[in-house]
């Protein structure tokens, strides 16, 4: 990577709602970049009067409005999904997800998946109960391929690395004033 020319796909921002858009469903939000960033209604967690399930899904409440979830000048944790490119500002999403080496945490979501190329029912059996013992309340993680035939001792290792990682991200924005660049 050049200087000049840095990616910020991956970056987690603390950012601030700058715009609600009714009509598009959709927010602007101000993460520091040189154009606001875009987030669509479906990539917001919902905070008001909606519950997660455990499988990752929102219960039958029928369409969410943008503006029964975020509100002009709210700060919100966002991860860049898609760069900027030309008069377009970046997209991002509210559900974060940090990769390590066997696992990917998800502190937003309770959700547990298993990479779709491990083929071998057996070990996505073994992995997917590892994974429930393993995984920390009131988040989620993914099984990545390169988890088949590791220990429960590296699995844990790796989950400690992540909880670790977004400790150090919660913590770092809790202190810092939007928009500010958190991981």
């Amino acid at each position: 990577e050049r200087n000049s020319n840095r990616r910020v796909a991956g970056n987690i921002y603390k950012g601030k709602v700058v715009n609600v858009l009714p009509g598009m469903q959709a927010a602007f939000v101000d993460i520091g970049l040189e154009r606001n960033a875009f987030l669509y209604v479906d990539d917001v967690i919902p905070t008001k009067g909606v519950h997660r399930s455990h499988e990752d899904e929102l219960e039958d409440i029928g369409p969410v409005s943008i503006k029964d979830v975020l509100s002009e000048g709210q700060e919100i944790l966002v991860q860049v999904t898609k760069e900027p490119i030309g008069t377009k500002g970046a997209r991002v999403i509210s559900y974060i997800t940090i990769p390590g080496r066997y696992l990917v945490l998800m502190p937003t979501v309770t959700y547990i998946g298993i990479s779709r190329r491990i083929n071998d029912e057996h070990e996505r059996e073994r992995l997917k109960k590892l994974t429930n013992a393993l995984k920390p309340n009131d988040m989620g993680l993914i099984v990545r391929t390169a988890a088949e035939g590791k220990s429960e001792k590296e699995l844990a290792q790796d989950v400690a690395f992540l909880t670790r990682v977004w400790r150090r991200i919660n913590e770092k924005a809790k202190r810092a004033k939007a928009p500010v660049l958190v991981y």
